[in-house]
């Protein structure tokens, strides 16, 4: 096992990072900007080092302070979170050059599959059914010839992409020129990497995704599927859950088959996810995110597995343990988002100082969080605060349960989600599990229309 690791991340990932190593006997070093100096996962870990000023670029960005601050602090190995440098494979290389461990998949692999419009191809080789699209498209020239070919809609991707980000609908070739480089302009500032795909728009499909976790000695499992279609009109999820309600056991077991077979393709360890888009009578492979998910905790409430305890002991080398056969999971499990974002604005993200904050509690209520009262929330990164995710025995237990406790949730001082995930629970729609990703926006509309 390892010594120490360093924690490439900020927020109330890198906070759960942290208490994950300190169970296992591990030190902590974090990293922060200037403007995340007060953030919990500052104060948690052992040791912390600021890398940057506030702009993301400069700072959880920063490969070379980055690998500075491992080198000076003995650092044995790197946890990347999700987002910045988790799925950037020069990166990963880097960290190998210097004698540290990346916790997560080779980089080769990460280069893979964390270039969509590769790992589509990949997939497809591999008998996986994939979205009609493209490779990298050069232009908005290049884009608008693909798209007549394909047919409108497309949905334009960055290939570096994830969370929503550097993704635009195009529905006619007139909108392609302003999509284009505003999904390029996006995926810059987020990735470092402007390069866009196209693929076919399909409608009103489920967004599915199915969990794996792969060692080195080439044992992969899955640890069921997640629903994350309710997603807000910039694609970014609101609220998932686990398992997934209303899906044909057939295809529930096509999707976890060829995840697993899929992970097997490309040689792949540590943990990620598959995700798809799930018709009526089809379901296709969308992308692979070569890390640890946003939404993971639903996944390890019902299977009663540490997740990123698991990435942290496969990377030291450890086997997992397990086979499927003796996995078992139980129970339903819905997590929630609160971002510091404007509902009224279309979820426009806000800054300020956080005047008071109190999380529920009770029986099978999980938050992960890094916030707390008069922390100052900065306007240069991702708008999460909290994560609250309820757990019980069936999914309506479940929805009551967690509309319990978002009535408990105090967040003052900034406007956040949590009204709205409140009204996506009490919709007939939403309890019936009759939703797609097309849901959250058409509420949206009749909420506007009202």
């Amino acid at each position: 096992m390892f010594r120490k690791v360093l924690i490439a991340n900020r927020g109330e990932i890198a906070l759960r990072i942290n208490r994950a190593c300190h169970e296992l006997g591990v030190s902590t070093v974090a990293i922060h900007s200037e403007a995340d100096r007060n953030s919990l996962h500052v104060r948690q870990a052992n040791e912390a080092f600021c890398v940057g000023p506030g702009s993301a670029a400069h700072s959880y960005l920063n490969i070379p302070n980055i690998i500075s601050t491992a080198l000076i602090t003995g650092a044995d190995a790197v946890h990347p979170g999700y987002g910045f440098l988790a799925e950037n494979a020069r990166f990963a290389e880097i960290c190998a050059d210097h004698g540290l461990v990346f916790i997560g998949p080779r980089p080769d692999v990460i280069a893979l599959m964390g270039d969509k419009a590769n790992a589509k191809r990949v997939m497809a080789d591999a008998g996986v059914p994939t979205t009609p699209g493209t490779g990298v498209m050069e232009s908005a020239a290049d884009a608008s010839r693909a798209a007549e070919k394909i047919g409108y809609p497309i949905l334009l991707k960055a290939t570096a992409g994830g969370g929503g980000k550097g993704m635009r609908e195009v529905a006619s070739a007139d909108q392609m020129e302003r999509a284009f480089a505003t999904a390029q302009a996006e995926a810059e500032a987020n990735f470092n990497d402007g390069r866009l795909y196209l693929e076919k728009l399909i409608k009103r499909p489920r967004h599915i995704e199915v969990q794996v976790l792969a060692d080195g000695s080439g044992n992969v499992v899955h640890l069921g599927e997640r629903d994350c279609s309710v997603q807000k009109p910039s694609h970014q999820k609101l609220i998932e859950e686990a398992p997934a309600v209303n899906l044909p056991e057939r295809t529930r077991r096509l999707l976890q088959e060829t995840a697993v077979r899929a992970a097997r393709a490309v040689g792949y360890t540590n943990a990620g996810t598959l995700e798809f888009l799930v018709g009526d009578k089809q379901a296709y492979f969308m992308e692979m995110n070569t890390r640890i998910q946003v939404e993971h905790p639903v996944t390890e409430m019902v299977y009663g597995i540490d997740l990123v305890k698991e990435q942290i002991r496969v990377a030291a080398g450890e086997a997992l343990g397990y086979a499927q056969n003796d996995l078992r999971s139980g129970g339903h499990a819905i997590e929630c988002r609160l971002n510091a974002e404007d509902p009224e604005r279309n979820f426009a993200p806000v800054a300020g100082t956080l005047t008071d904050v109190v999380f529920p509690g009770g029986p099978g209520i999980r938050v992960d969080t890094h916030v707390y009262s008069g922390l100052e929330v900065p306007p240069y990164y991702d708008s999460m605060l909290a994560k609250v995710i309820a757990f019980a025995d069936t999914r309506d237990a479940a929805i009551a349960r967690m509309e319990r406790a978002l009535r408990e949730t105090v967040i003052e001082g900034v406007a956040t989600t949590i009204s709205q995930c409140l009204a996506v629970l009490g919709t007939r729609a939403f309890r019936s599990g009759a939703y797609n990703i097309d849901f959250l926006p058409a509420l949206l509309h009749q909420s506007s229309a009202a």
